[in-house]
């Protein structure tokens, strides 16, 4: 469960122990969001697979999801949880916020090798890729300049190290503890909520005194002999998808975009169509009668537009059962259902 700077919504992962699809032993997990006015809805995640982070922004006004099996996709959210942006799939299973919320970290630590993708939030453009191989502990600098990545016991008991670094990719210090000496905790000094305004964010990588802490490019081995002939096109075991904009708007909308959109589509129509009653039909006339005949009552119009309403309520009941979310003036139909189903029933006895 996690809350938004603001307490205006919060974020629940729910797991079930089976998967009825049948494709996982561990069973799944699905993310669930909640506002205190009321609003509920599923994210409709874009691969399968579990959830490893989710990271509200500062701004309280979207979220970031890492999920799926690896490689996992990570994807921005905003409140009405539709996509906003894809960063496509890698080797990641944490995203952190700067603390002004320009600038997101998506890491894949632990069991990965601690690679970094630094995105400009604003452009949704990658600044830099550093690595910080076995670290255990990452956290941003107040400033929202600055990281801090170490590597402390217990976790590891060996190499236990810390590290300073721009988010250019720039080592700015590093310290490595005596051998036989463990690391146990290291924290940035508290400071309060915006005692650093938020910089432009600079795309040219500084050049730190430690040098940078992004990795090399690396080839595959080549015998010798083969080593003059051009190289082979190396082969893969996942195909890797790219970062993708799906804003508003975009023309290239993913699935659950165009979803989400249908969904507020069909709800605006829907209400549309409660708002205006439509007229009632005319009494059919048989072509077999010579006569014109009798015209609806004025009591059987009113029962037929009762039971027209009372047929609009039961498709809201069923539509609010299957877990839709209802506007004010839909909600406000279902309480006239008691003083509808009474005029309907004295209507009924009056004939």
């Amino acid at each position: 469960m996690t809350w938004n700077n603001k307490a205006s919504a919060v974020l629940v992962t729910a797991s079930t122990e089976v998967d009825k699809s049948g494709a996982s032993y561990y069973g799944e997990q699905t993310l669930h969001f909640l506002s205190v006015s009321g609003e509920t809805a599923l994210v409709q995640l874009q691969k399968n697979g579990p959830i490893y982070d989710v990271s509200w922004s500062p701004s309280s006004s979207e979220f970031c999801v890492v999920y799926g099996f690896m490689p996992a996709k990570a994807t921005v959210y905003n409140l009405k949880c539709d996509p906003l942006f894809d960063f496509g799939t890698g080797p990641r299973n944490a995203a952190y916020y700067s603390p002004q919320g320009h600038i997101l970290i998506l890491a894949g630590f632990g069991n990965l090798r601690g690679q970094m993708e630094v995105w400009d939030v604003k452009k949704y453009k990658q600044v830099s890729k550093p690595q910080a191989p076995d670290a255990t502990h990452f956290s941003w600098c107040p400033d929202g300049e600055h990281v801090i990545t170490s590597t402390c016991s217990p976790r590891l008991r060996v190499g236990n190290r810390f590290q300073v670094w721009h988010y250019g990719g720039a080592v700015v210090h590093k310290q490595e503890v005596a051998e036989g000496t463990e690391l146990w905790e290291v924290r940035w000094q508290n400071l309060p909520p915006g005692s650093f305004p938020q910089r432009a964010v600079r795309y040219q990588q500084e050049a730190g005194p430690l040098g940078s802490t992004q990795p090399p490019p690396t080839q595959a081995y080549r015998p010798p002999a083969l080593r003059h002939l051009p190289p082979a096109e190396r082969a893969r075991l996942h195909e890797e998808e790219p970062a993708q904009n799906l804003r508003p708007g975009d023309k290239s909308l993913s699935k659950a975009a165009l979803k989400n959109q249908k969904k507020r589509d069909n709800k605006k129509a829907a209400k549309q169509e409660l708002k205006t009653d439509p007229p009632s039909d005319p009494a059919p006339v048989s072509n077999n009668q010579s006569e014109p005949s009798i015209g609806e009552t004025e009591t059987d119009k009113k029962i037929k537009n009762l039971k027209k309403k009372l047929k609009a309520i039961e498709e809201l009941k069923e539509q609010q059962t299957s877990g839709k979310v209802l506007q004010k003036n839909q909600l406000e139909k279902l309480q006239k259902e008691d003083q509808l189903l009474q005029e309907l029933k004295e209507l009924q006895i009056s004939l």
